[in-house]
């Protein structure tokens, strides 16, 4: 059984930093690419940040760069998105999903997990 469980949210003032994680089971972690997406209340889905598992390319919005740094371990199965300097506007459920390489979409997604950001 394939899944994605998301971990670290939580209230944080803004400034401060937040580390999720990411643990994955049920499929071959090098050969998945790994995204972390954010939905904040009343707005759609946006990705925020990837990661190749295979070369570990990366890729991250304007808006988060500089700040979050996502990072994937393929020996734990984990991938990590590191969010510093947080605002307010980063306040939302935070979801991993992952797909494989060259895929246009996202096969496998986590229930979420809730940063809070206040000001």
């Amino acid at each position: 059984e394939v899944q994605l469980v998301e971990s670290g949210g939580g209230l944080v003032q803004a400034g401060g930093s937040l580390r999720l994680s990411c643990a994955a089971s049920g499929f071959t972690f090098d050969d998945y690419a790994i995204g972390w997406f954010r939905q904040a209340p009343g707005k759609e889905r946006e990705g925020v940040s990837c990661i190749s598992s295979s070369d570990g390319s990366t890729y991250y919005i304007d808006s988060v760069k500089g700040r979050f740094t996502i990072s994937s371990d393929n020996a734990k199965n984990t991938a990590r998105l590191q969010m510093n300097s947080l605002k307010p506007e980063d306040t939302g459920d935070h979801y991993c999903a992952a797909k494989r390489a060259g895929d246009a979409s996202y096969d496998y997604w986590g229930q979420g997990t809730r940063v809070t950001v206040s000001s």
